[in-house]
């Protein structure tokens, strides 16, 4: 299980902002990116600890670098 739990889906479109990343477009997904790193974020809540691990991957952050900017 991955140790971050399910968050809802603002915070974790606040917290990437914080660490520089911009918002593409929105639709049923908030896209996002920041250079060459991209996340998509599904607008539910909460995201599913799995689902929110694996956007803090892609977005090239590790879970405590996330939970900081939470």
């Amino acid at each position: 299980m991955p140790k971050l739990p399910g968050i809802n889906h603002q915070r974790a479109v606040k917290a990437l902002k914080k660490a520089g990343f911009e918002v593409d477009r929105e639709s049923k997904h908030i896209f996002m990116s920041k250079g060459p790193l991209k996340a998509v974020i599904p607008r539910h809540n909460p995201v599913d600890a799995y689902t929110m691990a694996a956007i803090v991957r892609d977005a090239g952050l590790t879970i405590e670098e996330f939970k900081t900017l939470l």
